[in-house]
């Protein structure tokens, strides 16, 4: 039996990077996948082929989560596809390094409106689906959360918002059969990543000289560990921050 067999999964910002690859390896997995895209079509239905053609099911829904309506169809589109919904990951988000100077009210509210807003209003539409038989919640962190970088201010601020959620939320559960966790990633190579610059950068070659594994991450990296807290091997683990960064002690 696959660990997510006949589970119906949603992640959001799907399309590429740590999202596309979380989806894939759920769907792997026996899940029905809801691939949420904000504006890259194309990618997300390169996501569901991929699925499809491996014998699996799934279904790309574009949703800015940070805009109420689009996020409530969402989900009303995932019910309509599967009828139920079992697991959210909280993956869309977006991330930029300023100095203090260069914050504007735009780029701040723009980063708590998906990183937080956006999640917060996903688990209330998800609990909605979940029903009585519960459910599992993935937050998507990072590990800035808890070791911010200088130019990072208010990035890490919105991921480590979205880390005091999960706690909450684990407490605010109770009883009701749903468990949710935080995932940290450390550096990881994206699509994302490589159009900032940050691969191949200076930049990239310090942390990993200080992760005591050695290397930038992978997608898969995260996917498997979002696999792992998404089944029931973690049946017991809930309100965690799990940090997937290969040891980085920060610079």
């Amino acid at each position: 039996m696959k660990k997510l067999q006949d589970r119906v999964a949603l992640v959001t910002g799907a399309s590429k990077g740590i999202g596309a690859c979380i989806a894939t390896y759920f769907a792997a997995e026996g899940a029905k996948v809801v691939v949420n895209y904000a504006s890259s079509k194309v990618d997300a239905d390169k996501v569901v082929k991929t699925i499809t053609d491996q014998g699996g099911q799934a279904i790309a829904v574009q949703a800015d989560v940070s805009k109420e309506a689009e996020l409530i169809r969402l989900f009303e589109e995932t019910a309509a596809a599967f009828g139920s919904l079992d697991i959210l990951v909280n993956n869309a988000g977006i991330y930029q390094y300023d100095p203090i100077e260069s914050v504007t009210v735009k780029n701040f509210q723009a980063h708590f409106n998906i990183n937080v807003l956006g999640s917060v209003l996903a688990i209330r539409e998800a609990k909605r689906l979940f029903g009585d038989k519960g459910g599992n919640i993935i937050n998507i962190s990072s590990g800035a959360s808890n070791t911010p970088l200088a130019t990072g201010s208010v990035y890490s601020a919105s991921k480590a918002a979205l880390d005091a959620i999960t706690i909450a939320l684990s407490k605010e559960f109770s009883g009701q059969n749903i468990r949710i966790n935080s995932i940290l990633p450390g550096v990881v190579e994206t699509e994302g990543s490589h159009s900032a610059g940050f691969i191949g950068s200076e930049f990239e070659a310090k942390l990993v000289a200080n992760t005591p594994l050695g290397r930038t991450g992978q997608p898969e990296d995260i996917a498997k560990v979002a696999v792992f807290l998404a089944s029931d091997d973690a049946a017991w683990i809930n309100g965690e921050k799990i940090s997937v960064s290969g040891g980085i002690y920060g610079i």
